[in-house]
């Protein structure tokens, strides 16, 4: 595969709805996951896909992304934590709200990608343990929280 031949495939992936492709020959291996910021490894061929105007919104259900340990929510990937939608909304949530499962808690950006993250179940907002805009690492504390 020469370099036009990959040119088209990024091109072709990036206007696609799929979130990952994996292609592997005898020669190499091409892993793109638009949803997910990878780590680099030896013989694979990684790129940023090319971002749209519009960021894409990916809803993430806190009992599968999120791990909630104790009382504790913490992140569920490497990005950025936003609090509120844009930067003159109201935060999703403050300390002593009352949240319903499915709620969203805030948003954790990955390659331009905004995540929602919602609860599990019904709670209660003790701490924000990070603060807007700050970098988040895979299992940063997010909040404390107890259940309602």
């Amino acid at each position: 595969m020469d370099y036009r031949e990959i040119k088209k495939l990024l091109d072709a992936f990036d206007k696609s709805k799929t979130n990952i492709l994996e292609l592997e020959t005898k020669e190499f291996k091409i892993y793109l996951d638009k949803s997910v910021t990878a780590a680099v490894q030896p013989g694979i061929i990684q790129t940023e896909p090319q971002v749209t105007q519009e960021p894409i919104v990916q809803h993430i259900e806190a009992k599968h992304e999120c791990k909630m340990d104790g009382d504790v929510i913490t992140s569920p990937m490497v990005g950025t934590f936003y609090s509120a939608p844009s930067p003159d909304s109201p935060p999703y949530v403050k300390v002593g709200d009352k949240v319903k499962k499915g709620q969203t808690l805030c948003i954790i950006e990955a390659m331009k990608i905004m995540n929602e993250l919602e609860a599990e179940y019904d709670l209660e907002i003790l701490d924000i343990l990070v603060e807007d805009g700050q970098p988040v690492e895979f299992d940063t504390k997010l909040f404390r929280v107890k259940k309602v």
